[in-house]
Order: structure tokens, then sequence, then C-alpha cells
């Protein structure tokens, strides 16, 4: 017979944990319900608590609600499915990143216990036929280990650890709607890589430099300077496109030591040509931080982790990037050329990049994964491309997703270079404009972002705010304050202070430490450390408010020019 759990019985904590989740608000205490998610069952735990009453109810209200036609929606108060914020700077306010982690725990747990039975009669078929005894209906087995991902279509699901703290990735199907998305952007438990990793940057208001290519009389020179695009261009035609290898049989190595990345150096000076992506992260870091480096050739894979090798990746990788008899393959290489030469100071030659040859012979679409779809028939599961790269170890699902990005993308080069010739004229050479637009790319060179005084103009969403003299002074005030945290401790300004949040203190104008914390709905380390010197800055930013005047003006005369060219428009 089942028991209501008494207050000192710890079955009590995983009911509560559960009534939280089922009775509070999101916004109420989004870190009390996050720690309580962790107590929170799954698998064989959550069969033997479902045995008692006092967890049995609250998980049944969570049943009821989650199906329900708006499913989990209902629970948290959610009336559409949650999306990242067009404002990257603002995503730690986005309920994605809030709740991922005890949604997504929950979500598992429910799952779970869904399938359990069905397992378990299956499992214990099997346990039968090998002699083991089953010790009633909770012997203790990793169901995690026992089945087969290709068999859970429904879910799969992976526990890694991340600088000992174990983190949970659910990766759900296609066909749960009211679910948050399957990666989250950002795992909080994940220790910082520049901690983690000992890296260090130079966040100073001072321009980048650029090291390789100074001269020492202040000129960059940049090894494209010195090379004709028309040397890069093959005109060879009539060669079939050679098809790629099946992507499980394609001998692959993910590289994490100085040797082994000595070893891809070494293989890379035998070949012509060869696929590049990168993944990267640009939350908790001022600057952001490359993750990821996938190279291909037409016979093996590379996953080089770039956190690890961040100081080694220059020093073996730089020469033969920048050799131009080698044709580097890439896919939208706008930002990462800048991070190569950001992170690790390599500038690359000879570059043909398929986003660009997209648009010159006029594709449907213009991205990676439309060319995947048009030239390979591989659908790329998108779910991956904002995830949090810095996760180690890698899952597995995130390794295919990353090799994918490169290992078909010679194949695309062969059929696009075939049709670029075949369609080019004398008056219109279309492969060599692919060339020069590559190359136009491969010229433009990374610059820090600098703070000026006028540098808080472009806060994103500000022009819009309306805002008054006294109230852009303190915009300014917050933002130089912000930058100049985020440097110091190399954090993202939008971990330090979202700029929506910036607006909302810069408008209501709050004179106390209780005010302030009203404003801030969620726990900022950074602003409940120097509250009271934030105070301080809105009190004096208030009083020099009268230089301010004149931008305030400018600013609502370009808000009147806008609404009236909108209407003129009609």
């Amino acid at each position: 017979m089942n028991e209501e759990p008494t207050s000192t019985s710890p079955l009590k904590d995983e009911a509560d944990s559960l009534r939280v989740v089922v009775s509070e608000p999101l916004a109420y205490s989004e870190s009390k319900a996050s720690a309580r998610s962790r107590i929170i069952p799954s698998g064989e735990d959550l069969r033997f608590f479902n045995n008692t009453g006092g967890f049995k109810f609250p998980l049944k209200e969570i049943g009821e609600a989650e199906s329900s036609s708006r499913g989990m929606d209902n629970i948290f108060g959610i009336k559409k499915p949650p999306r990242f914020p067009e404002d990257l700077d603002d995503a730690s306010d986005s309920p994605v990143v809030l709740n991922v982690e005890f949604r997504g725990r929950l979500v598992i747990s429910m799952d779970e216990f869904k399938k359990s039975r069905e397992e378990k009669e299956a499992e214990g078929a099997k346990d039968a036929a090998m002699g083991l005894k089953l010790e009633g209906e909770f012997k203790s087995v990793d169901r995690m280990k026992m089945v087969n991902n290709s068999e859970r279509n429904a879910e799969k699901h992976e526990t890694v650890s991340a600088s000992g703290s174990s983190v949970n990735v659910a990766m759900l199907d296609k066909r749960t709607k009211a679910v948050p998305p399957k990666v989250p952007f950002h795992i909080p438990t994940i220790r910082r890589p520049q901690d983690e990793y000992n890296i260090r940057v130079n966040n100073k208001n001072e321009p980048f430099r650029h090291v390789c290519l100074d001269t020492g009389d202040g000129n960059l020179i940049h090894p494209l300077v010195k090379l004709s695009v028309v040397d890069f261009v093959d005109r060879k035609s009539g060669s079939e496109p050679v098809e790629p290898l099946h992507l499980e049989s394609t001998p692959f190595k993910l590289v994490e030591t100085q040797d082994d990345l000595r070893m891809v150096a070494a293989k890379l000076q035998d070949v012509d040509e060869f696929a590049v992506d990168l993944e990267h992260n640009q939350y908790r870091s001022f600057l952001g931080l490359t993750c990821l480096m996938q190279i291909s050739t037409r016979d093996e894979d590379f996953v080089i982790d770039t956190l690890k090798l961040r100081i080694y990746v220059g020093q073996y990788l730089r020469e033969v990037f920048k050799d131009h008899s080698k044709r580097k393959v890439m896919h939208g290489a706008d930002r990462d050329i800048l991070w190569l030469q950001r992170d690790f100071s390599i500038y690359v030659c000879n570059l043909f990049d398929t986003g660009q040859a997209s648009r010159v012979l006029q594709m449907e679409r213009n991205s990676l994964e439309y060319l995947l779809h048009h030239f390979c028939g591989v659908e790329a599961n998108k779910d991956y491309q904002n995830a949090d790269w810095r996760l180690r170890p890698i899952p597995d699902e995130m390794l295919k997703y990353a090799r994918e990005d490169t290992h078909y993308l010679l194949y695309i080069y062969d059929h696009m270079k075939r049709t670029l010739l075949a369609e080019s004229s004398d008056a219109n050479d279309l492969i060599l404009e692919v060339y020069k637009r590559s190359s136009t790319i491969c010229m433009q060179l990374y610059k820090k972002e600098i703070f000026t005084d006028t540098s808080f103009l472009s806060i994103y969403g500000l022009r819009d705010a309306d805002l008054n003299a006294m109230q852009l002074a303190v915009a300014s005030g917050l933002y130089q304050w912000r930058d100049y945290i985020a440097r110091v401790e190399d954090e993202s300004t939008g971990y330090i202070l979202p700029n929506k949040t910036l607006i909302q203190i810069a408008k209501q104008l709050p004179r106390s430490p209780e005010a302030l914390r009203l404003l801030v709905k969620f726990t900022r380390p950074s602003v409940e450390k120097h509250m009271h010197s934030i105070i301080g800055i809105i009190n004096s930013s208030i009083i020099h408010s009268s230089t301010f005047e004149a931008i305030a003006q400018q600013l609502k005369e370009e808000r009147i020019e806008a609404v009236s060219h909108k209407l003129s428009g009609y």
C-alpha cells in the first residue's frame, strides 16, 4: 500500500520539485526551479518514486497538462514556442536559456517513465534467456547503455561530463512540438573555456594587432596582395564529380593533442584541396571563442578541438592555409575568415566559397543546408547550428553535425565548378567572379570593438526606445560600465547586462538598490557585485545629462523621418 511521504522523508523533496514546476510561474524564481529540477528523478528512480502517492499525484498533474492541446507550454505559461532572441545579448533572458536544463530533464523523465514498462518486458525476456534473476520490478539497469540509439527514434539522450559537472543534452524527435529547442544555446553548468584551458586574450580598448601581417612600418600586407586571383581558377572540365565516401565509412579523427594536430598538418601538405568550417561561441567571453575546426579531404574527416589546442593551431596550420597552391573550400566564410585571424593568426589564400558560388549561379537558396539537399540528398540537422560548442566531451550527434558541414563540400565544389564553367562566356566569366568574391572575403581584416563616447548608440533597440536626454545619459553611463567590466572579466556584454535590461534601467532611472533589483529580473552576478557603483553611475549621469540634449533631439528627428518614409511607402 502506497503511503504519503512524511515531512522528513526524502521523497518529499522529489514531490516538491514537481509541484514547483506545476504551480509556480517561471519568472517567480528561475534559480529555485532550476535547482529543484536537478533532484527530479529519471529512469529507474522515477519508476521507484512513482509508487509513492506523494510523488505520483504531482506527476499525474504534469502528465495531464502535457497531454493537453498546448502540452508543456501550459505548464510553463508560455503561449508560443520559445525562439532565440534577435539580439544575442539578450539571449540570457530567453526562456530557452533559463529553462532548457529542467524542462529538458522533465520531458526526458516523463518519456522514460511512459516507456519503462514496455522496455522492462523486453528486457525481462532477454534476461531470462541469459539465466539472470530479476529482483522484483526494480532491477537497477542503466537504460541509456542498453538501448541502441538507432532504435530510439522518439528520443536521444546523452549524459556527458563537463569539468566535473553532469550536463544533460536532450535530442527529441521533431514530432514533439511543445518542448524547448533540442540543443541549448547556452549550458550554464559548463565551466568557461578561458578558465578550463587557461585561455588568455587581449581585451584592452585598443586596435587588434595582426602580428603576422605587420611589416614594422605600420602597414599590413595580406599575402593575397602579391597573388593573382586568376591563377586560382581551375578550368579543367569534363571530369565527373568525385562521389564522397559514406560518412560512416570515412576515416575520422577527433584531434585533441598536439601530436594529432601535427599529423593533420602533415596530411594537408600532401593534398591540393581541403574543406574547412568553424564552430564558434559568442556567449561568456568578450570577443568570442572558436570552439572547433572541421577539415575534410577527399579521404578523411578531422575535427580539431580548438579550445584545447588554441595556442598550437596557428603554429601547425598557418602555412597550409596561406599556401596558394592549395584550394580551400568553405561555405559562407565571411565570419570564419575573421575568427581564423583573431584566434590563430591564420590568413587564407585561394578560397572557393560555395555560398558565393550559389549566388553567382542564382540558385534558389544559398544556405549550406540547401546545397547539401540539392547536390547530395542529405538532410542536415540544423538543430545544432546554435548549439553550445563549448561542451566537452562533444556528443556524437554534435560531432556528426560538425563533420557534415565539410564532408560533402568538395563534392559540392565539383558540381558547382562544372556548372560555372558550362555557363561562363568570354564576357561573363562566372567561375572567375566566384574567386574574386571569395578573395575579397579573405582580404577583410579582423577589427576589435573599440569603445568611444558614442558607442552606446549602437545598443540594439536604443534608437527606437524614445529616450530623453536624461535617459540617454544613463544609457551611456551603463554602457561604459558594462564595456569595462566585460573586458576585465572576459565576459560577453549580454551576460553582464543585456541590452533590453540596460534600456529598461535607463527608462525607469532607479535610484536605490531595491529599485534596481526589481528591474533586473534574474540574478546578474556583476550587477549584484557592483550594485552601489551602478546606482552611483545612474545618479551621476542624471546630473550631467544636459550634454545629451542634442543627441536626444537628433534621434527624435531620425524616428520622425523613419515614420514619414514608412507612411509614404503605402
